[in-house]
């Protein structure tokens, strides 16, 4: 089993970007750009590594390889976003990876890209942004190009791949070392953790409380240390957990409602089942049923929205009661666009830089609306 931590180290340590590895600042996949940017990439590297795993780090600064970090991204359903786009798409993974000297909120994202393996070419299904469907991307060196290509596709990395691979294995120094941190660090929030037929170990933390005889937790971290890998972390939404000898079992609620008046709904269900073969699997179910309200309400709220948004964008101050307002603002608009108010997704996204340059704890809010949003989409 591949320790990620590591495999991310070896790759900053001995290879510039090539054909098989991209590392990158951040990535954004709100808008049209950020799609094409990362999907270009997935299709080239796919291209390019017909017969091994490639990858693209991200949270790591160009010039001097400083991880610095990003924030935790957990869109189970990217998966659905490439199978849309590309043709012949290949089978990626994004995962969360916990450094040390990183703040609990930030981790380096590694993607992983694997071309099925029938030596056919991945292409882009349909336009997006710049990039016209039937377009072929390719690695030449550190970019990804355009290319007009031979059929022949040569495979020069598998056995480079292979190396870096195996040298990040995990070991039980590793898997010791991995929990007894984790039991350090969370230790203000009832650190727990369960071994799974007998290989692997996950550990969770999070402020418990009971409702109704329910168990949830919040500010929730949970890690599969085997493989270093952060599977759910949040400030915010509440999380019911459970498990027995097999499988592993998070349902994550979110807050959501208007004018003061809020209620959990259930958004999504991981398990991660365990096998006796020393693997695992993890499916996600999307739960979500957006509340529905009153037309007329929402007009109002919507309008109100509106007007804030043009106050923001004049920078124009704002009253306490406005400032209450613009807390609620990103899940009012969501909330909107749930109720076939379908401007409204516009708004959300016209609204990020002028809520990013105002608050850091507004923004933290409207990026948790948008993760609600992309789950949906992509489901």
């Amino acid at each position: 089993m591949i320790n990620k931590r590591l495999l991310i180290k070896n790759l900053l340590a001995h290879n510039d970007e090539n054909s098989f590895y991209d590392k990158k600042r951040r990535i954004d996949i709100s808008h049209k750009e950020g799609k094409a940017k990362f999907l270009k990439h997935i299709c080239a590297l796919s291209n390019s590594n017909p017969n091994n795993n490639s990858f693209i780090v991200i949270g790591v600064e160009d010039e001097d390889n400083q991880i610095v970090g990003t924030d935790f991204f957990d869109d189970s359903k990217i998966q659905n976003l490439i199978n849309a786009y590309l043709t012949n798409p290949p089978i990626v993974q994004y995962e969360n990876i916990p450094f040390p000297h990183l703040p609990d909120d930030k981790v380096v994202g590694l993607v992983t890209i694997r071309a099925k393996g029938d030596n056919k070419i991945t292409s882009l299904r349909k336009n997006i942004w710049k990039y016209y469907g039937g377009s072929v991307f390719f690695r030449d060196g550190s970019m990804s190009m355009p290319k007009v290509f031979d059929i022949e596709i040569k495979d020069n990395n598998s056995s480079i791949v292979a190396d870096i691979e195996r040298h990040a294995q995990n070991n039980i120094e590793h898997t010791l070392d991995g929990v007894f941190d984790f039991m350090n660090t969370r230790k203000d929030f009832s650190p727990q953790y369960k071994v799974f037929k007998e290989y692997f170990v996950v550990c969770w933390a999070g402020l418990k409380k009971v409702v109704k005889e329910e168990v949830f937790f919040s500010r929730v971290d949970i890690k599969l240390i085997n493989e270093q890998v952060r599977l759910f972390y949040s400030n915010l939404d509440e999380v019911s957990i459970k498990y027995d000898e097999n499988t592993f079992k998070i349902i994550e609620y979110v807050r959501l409602g208007l004018q003061n008046s809020y209620k959990y709904y259930p958004l999504e269900e991981t398990t991660i089942e365990f096998k006796n073969n020393a693997t695992y699997h993890i499916k996600t179910d999307l739960l979500f049923q957006p509340p529905q309200y009153d037309k007329r309400v929402l007009y109002h709220i919507y309008n109100t929205n509106n007007n804030l948004l043009e106050k923001l964008k004049k920078g124009m101050s704002l009253s306490n009661h406005e400032e209450h307002d613009l807390k609620n603002l990103p899940i009012t608009y969501l909330l909107c666009y749930f109720n076939l108010f379908h401007d409204a997704i516009d708004k959300l996204i016209e609204i990020r830089p002028y809520l990013k340059a105002y608050n850091e704890e507004i923004y933290t809010l409207y990026k948790d609306a948008m993760r609600i949003l992309r789950m949906v989409k992509y489901s």
